[in-house]
């Protein structure tokens, strides 16, 4: 079988969103899903881990079941995400 689609996952302060491109790097659909955002102080946002991994998990796979897609659909994935944020 050949993959015939790549996925872009950007995962950011405000939201997690999915695009899914065919192999003429055209887009077929994506999906995106706010999280919840904290501010317990003047200057600071603070998320909840689980809840941006519940955002990127949604949104791909809300992804491969409007697209009937399997892992090996995909050729590749690229991700960027919120290079500020850490868990400790």
């Amino acid at each position: 079988m050949t993959a015939t689609y790549i996925l872009a996952m950007d995962q950011g302060t405000t939201s997690s969103r999915a695009i899914l491109f065919d192999t003429n790097y055209a887009i077929v659909e994506q999906a995106q899903m706010e999280f919840d955002q904290h501010f317990p102080d003047s200057g600071w946002v603070e998320h909840n881990p689980d809840d941006i991994w519940q955002s990127v998990f949604d949104v791909t796979s809300a992804l491969f079941k409007r697209n009937n897609l399997q892992s090996c659909d995909l050729g590749s994935i690229g991700i960027t995400n919120q290079r500020e944020t850490t868990l400790v």
